[in-house]
């Protein structure tokens, strides 16, 4: 696998999503503005709860730059298979008991450990690549670890055996 060609298929996604978060600000704000929506009493609270969302809007724009911004600093990423997984790293795991797991039937799940945008998913490969982030459950157990290490993570009621298969 090829990590500059995810990381690109990746910020595509991203900017995917900024765009999108541009449209629905740019529509809130119009809500927000219109003359329609102006207060005429006290209790005609449409105007303003449109102007919240507005400037909700606004925040998951600048979100959204900062996270296109986060991963644009990772380039270029080297191809070389790393020794620990880090801030970059693509990880391969395994569930070691998969009886339960539907999803992905191999027991195999992808995770790139980004900066930032945690929980955005992307295909690459005919692979689903779940980006994670160095301080969700799974990334905190991933960090520092090598290939072939194992460790749990609790799902609900049930906890899970995961087994590192391969680090690009």
């Amino acid at each position: 696998m090829k990590k500059n060609d995810l990381m690109s298929q990746i910020i595509s996604k991203l900017e995917s999503v900024h765009q999108d978060a541009i449209d629905a600000a740019r529509m809130a704000h119009q809500t927000a503005t219109d003359k329609e929506n102006i207060a005429e009493n006290k209790y005609d609270t449409l105007g303003l709860e449109a102007s919240y969302l507005a400037q909700g809007q606004a925040k998951r724009v600048a979100e959204c730059e900062q996270n296109i911004a986060a991963f644009k600093d990772l380039l270029p990423l080297d191809n070389s298979e790393p020794f620990v997984i880090c801030i970059g790293s693509l990880v391969v795991l395994q569930q070691e008991d998969n009886r339960h797991e539907t999803k992905h039937p191999s027991g195999q799940q992808y995770f790139f450990i980004g900066p930032t945008a945690g929980g955005l998913k992307v295909n690459y490969l005919d692979k689903e690549i779940i980006i994670i982030t160095p301080t969700s459950p799974v990334g905190i157990n991933l960090l520092g670890k090598h290939i072939q290490e194992q460790f749990e993570l609790q799902r609900g009621s049930q906890t899970k055996i995961y087994t590192i298969s391969q680090i690009y």
